[in-house]
């Protein structure tokens, strides 16, 4: 049991911070004894999300480039080199043994001042269209973990490791009973349940539908699970009512998931890993604003494996309602979209990531 020091770095949202806190909490785990030191964007939702984790974390001055030209971007050869200089400080005092990367262009400037330092570094890639970030760094990567088949068009072939996305350990193995998840929201359960999850921030036009709906879902006598996020709560707290629960922010992932039948979401990468341990039928509605329009492309590789349903923005007003018909109508297009979607689970994820990490301590 060495005296290991690992430093971890990503964020920007969501789906880059919380992998990079499970890896931690799996390599603490196996080290108890070692230290662990967050790198992230000083004005990024990881300077709040990791300390709650229980994780040091230190800020840089950094943010991604804006896809047209505006004061930010003109800032971030500034940014960048400042960033750097800062990275080198932060490695030289931490002194750690491995690097580990999960996307975000937080990770940027540490990962290259770590590969000029001949630290080692693993990355992590959610998407199944690989950030910039990642692509920059990969050429020095000694190994990338990755989630979705067909990654070597990104990466180096002999790097590429397929493990999944680390999900929260809670979500792995869902122990709850369906009447107390039903009871823990106050909903009755003989109706069905539809959950809606529009990210950590919540989903804008995910949340329009939603409210244009609520008529039309009475009439089918659904009740629904509405996370509307903490952007929109302010704005959607007045729908609440005996069969529709709208809440900023779901605490209990585990009840929501299991008293669910059928689930709405965007398409994330950590929101669909989940989707596929969960194994409810689900209708994506992919973001179409970020980069690389990565979300349409989750959705699509599960659409192929006929394990969801995909609805693009620009198709809800017209396909709606049909295609939620239809779903809530037919039971084995509900079973053969569990049972497909199932099979794309990866729970071990966390672990084989760690065990990656682990080939650099030797």
């Amino acid at each position: 049991m060495g005296n290991y020091r690992f430093i971890l770095s990503g964020g920007g949202t969501g789906g880059h911070i919380y992998p990079a806190i499970a890896i931690a909490n799996e390599l603490k785990k196996r080290h108890p004894n070692a230290e662990f030191l967050f790198v992230g964007a000083k004005d990024k939702m990881e300077m709040e999300k990791v300390p709650q984790a229980g994780y040091k974390i230190e800020g840089l001055w950094i943010s991604g480039l804006q896809r047209k030209l505006t004061l930010k971007n003109l800032m971030f050869p500034f940014k960048l080199i400042s960033s750097l200089l800062r990275a080198r400080k932060i490695l030289r005092q931490f002194k750690p043994n491995v690097a580990i990367g999960t996307g975000g262009f937080a990770s940027g400037p540490l990962l290259k001042v770590a590969a000029g330092s001949k630290v080692s570094y693993v990355l992590q890639e959610q998407n199944s269209f690989a950030g910039i970030t990642n692509k920059l760094l990969a050429n020095k990567a000694k190994s990338i973990c990755v989630a979705y088949d067909g990654m070597e068009k990104f990466f180096p072939k002999e790097k590429v490791v397929k493990t999944g996305n680390p999900v929260r350990s809670d979500l792995v193995d869902l122990r709850v009973e369906k009447e107390e998840a039903i009871r823990f929201f106050d909903l009755e359960p003989k109706e069905r349940i539809v959950l809606v999850i529009g990210g950590s921030l919540g989903a804008r036009r995910v949340n329009q539908l939603i409210e244009k709906e609520l008529d039309f879902f009475k009439e089918q006598k659904v009740q629904i699970i509405w996370q509307c996020g903490k952007l929109y709560f302010e704005e959607y707290k007045k729908c609440n009512a005996d069969s529709v629960k709208v809440l900023a922010f779901v605490n209990r992932m585990d009840f929501a998931y299991t008293a669910a039948d059928v689930i709405i979401s965007r398409a994330g990468a950590g929101s669909v890993s989940e989707l596929c341990l969960v194994g409810k039928p689900v209708i994506f509605i992919p973001s179409p604003n970020v980069a690389e329009d990565h979300q349409t492309k989750n959705a699509e590789a599960l659409v192929a494996e006929n394990a969801a349903l995909m609805l693009k923005e620009n198709q809800l007003d017209a396909a709606f309602e049909e295609t939620f018909t239809e779903l809530m109508n037919t039971e084995v297009t509900q079973n053969e979209l569990s049972a497909n979607i199932k099979k794309l689970a990866m729970p071990k994820a966390t672990e084989h990531i760690a065990d990656e990490i682990e080939k650099l301590l030797k």
